[in-house]
C-alpha cells in the first residue's frame, strides 16, 4: 500500500472533533486505495461516505482513475467497449421477446444466449420491427459444425421463417454468442454465430459457426428467441458494442 492510500472515507457529524489523522484524509483530494477490494470496503460503513454518484477513486494496483456512475465504476478517459443495453429471461416458456434495444447509439450488438430446453427442440431467432415480429420467408442461414462423436453437423436453409443458430434438450445450457451487425440499417446484410449446444441427435453437444442473412432490405429494432417444441428457460443479454 502506498503512502497516500487510504482505507475508508469518512463522513463526519456536527460538533465532531477532528485530529490531524482525519484533516490529511480530508484533505488528500481524490481518495486512493491499493486495490478495488479496499476501495469497496472503505464505503457505506460506521463513519464513512455512502457511495454515490460523482465519487472518484484511484486504484494503485491498475494506476487508474476512477468514478461512480450511480451503478458502477467506470474509469476515467476509457469507454467500455461493452454496454449491456436490454435482458430477456424465460422460465418454461417457448419464447422470449426483447423489444427495441437495437438503436442509433451502436451499430453493431452482441447477443449472449444461455438456455436448457424441456425437450429436444431447434433454437430460432426472428428479428422485429416497429412492435411485429418479421415472419416473412426471407432468412437464410448457413452452418458449419462438428459433434462429440466427430461427426459433421454442416447445414443450410434459405427462404425460411426464422434463423436457426443451435438446438435446447436437456438441463446443460446450451450457450451462444450472436453478431448483428448495424441492424437498424434498411439492407440486405450478414451475421454470425457461434454456439455449442445439445445436438440434434443422441443428446451430445455440438459446436456450429453460423452465418445469417435476411434476403430483403429491412430494419430491425428487436427480436424474439424461441424453441421449436417444448420451453426453454434461460436468458439471453444484449450488448452494444462501442462505435
Amino acid at each position: 500500500m502506498g503512502a497516500n492510500a487510504t482505507t475508508f472515507v469518512p463522513a463526519y457529524v456536527a460538533g465532531e472533533v477532528l485530529t490531524a489523522a482525519d484533516l490529511s484524509v480530508t484533505n488528500s483530494g481524490i481518495p486512493v486505495f491499493a486495490t478495488t477490494v479496499t476501495r469497496d470496503a472503505a464505503f457505506g460503513g460506521t463513519g464513512e461516505k455512502t457511495l454515490a454518484e460523482g465519487q472518484f477513486a484511484y486504484i494503485e494496483a491498475t494506476n487508474t482513475t476512477q468514478y461512480y456512475d450511480g451503478a458502477a465504476w467506470q474509469s476515467v478517459g476509457v469507454t467500455p467497449g461493452l454496454t449491456l443495453v436490454a435482458t430477456g429471461t424465460a422460465a418454461a416458456a417457448a419464447s422470449i421477446t426483447v423489444n427495441t434495444c437495437f438503436t442509433t447509439t451502436y451499430d453493431e450488438y452482441l447477443l449472449v444466449v444461455d438456455i436448457t430446453g424441456s425437450t429436444l427442440a431447434t433454437l430460432n431467432l426472428q428479428m422485429r420491427n416497429a412492435g411485429s415480429t418479421i415472419t416473412a420467408a426471407n432468412y437464410q442461414w448457413f452452418r458449419t459444425g462438428y459433434d462429440n462423436n466427430g461427426s459433421s453437423q454442416d447445414g443450410h436453409a434459405i427462404s425460411q421463417t426464422a434463423w436457426l443458430f443451435g438446438y435446447a434438450n436437456g438441463t446443460t445450457p446450451s450457450v451462444a454468442r450472436i453478431n448483428l451487425y448495424d441492424p437498424l440499417n434498411s439492407r440486405v446484410a450478414n451475421h454470425n454465430a457461434f454456439a455449442t449446444s445439445n445436438n440434434s441427435t443422441d443428446g451430445g453437444i455440438s459446436v456450429f459457426s453460423t452465418g445469417f442473412r435476411y434476403n430483403s432490405a429491412q430494419a430491425f429494432d428487436s427480436f424474439v428467441l424461441s424453441v421449436s417444441a417444448g420451453t426453454m428457460t434461460g436468458t439471453v443479454r444484449v450488448y452494444g458494442l462501442t462505435k
